[in-house]
């Protein structure tokens, strides 16, 4: 068996949403065993990106400028202006905010994401398995990114998304979306 088959992932915690008014922002915290400036690689070095994170990038996420992101299972890359890189504190780009604050021997890693309403279970329990992934390709014990359709078929990806529901209060989301039945 393989770790990633062996990979289940923890009780769904670390998350908040807030609300203003029609926008929603998704904050999750996870506190990550490596040093800022290994946790800011990842978060700004396209290779690294590509271990873990659901989308990929055609340029550094870690200067002030522009960059084409791709979020895995969309055709289209998105024109990304990061608008503060401030190594290895804090990251900026369109609706994402990445903070990292040294924690003992680690890093308390901070995301703020804006995210549709209908997808913010989804989003939570994507990212929660995102963050297991990073740990681990951080921990050079890699399982391979577990992102788009395929996190969605994972069994650890329903519980959470279920379970983060049920701590925003929220329904759990049906799949597809009412928007994509009617399409």
């Amino acid at each position: 068996m393989t770790d990633r088959e062996q990979y289940t992932p923890g009780p769904a915690s670390g998350a908040q949403v807030r609300k203003d008014g029609e926008k929603w922002t998704l904050i999750l915290v996870r506190e990550l065993r490596h040093p800022p400036e290994k946790v800011w690689q990842a978060l700004t070095d396209p290779a690294h990106l590509r271990e873990w994170a659901p989308f990929e990038v055609d340029g550094s996420l870690g200067t002030v400028g522009t960059v084409k992101l791709t979020w895995v299972g969309t055709p289209t890359p998105l024109e990304t202006r990061v608008t503060r890189a401030d190594a290895p504190k804090v990251l900026e780009y369109n609706d994402t905010r990445w903070e990292l604050e040294a924690s003992g021997d680690g890093t308390r890693l901070t995301l703020w994401h804006s995210i549709d309403r209908r997808f913010i279970s989804w989003g939570a329990a994507g990212w929660h398995i995102s963050f297991d992934v990073l740990e681990r390709f951080l921990a050079s014990q890699p399982i391979g990114r577990i992102v788009g359709a395929e996190v969605m078929k994972f069994g650890g990806w329903q519980r959470l998304n279920a379970e983060y529901a049920r701590q925003f209060g929220i329904e759990t989301p049906k799949w597809p979306p009412k928007a994509a039945q009617n399409s």
